[in-house]
């Protein structure tokens, strides 16, 4: 397992990721807001997007489209992964939620 430093920095690194491309968005249309281990992504029927850390076990989970995610970070390939290997990549899941509840795309820096 990962130690924890650097596991707060890959989360840093994704959440200030997830947080440029929501920002991009029209604030009217999808609201974002990042409180420490948390990032909710809100749309204005309020439906949400939640992305948040599970520091104990070194992922991040994601809950949008009824269900929750947990990804894992895989170093081979520099990614964040379903930890069911269903083959999710974190930023993909995370557009995907965004655009099904307020049918905007989000657009990643870099």
């Amino acid at each position: 397992m990962m130690d924890e430093a650097s596991y707060n920095q890959l989360v840093a690194t994704a959440f200030k990721r997830i947080m440029t491309a929501a920002d991009a968005l029209d604030p009217d249309e999808l609201e974002a807001e990042s409180t420490g281990d948390m990032v909710t992504l809100t749309t204005p029927a309020r439906e949400k997007c939640i992305i948040n850390t599970q520091r104990a076990v070194r992922q991040i989970w994601v809950a949008g489209r009824s269900q929750g995610i947990h990804f894992s970070y895989d170093a081979a390939s520099g990614s964040w992964l379903d930890d069911k290997g269903k083959g999710l990549e974190l930023f993909r899941f995370v557009a995907d939620v965004v655009r099904d509840i307020s049918g905007q795309e989000l657009a990643y820096p870099g």
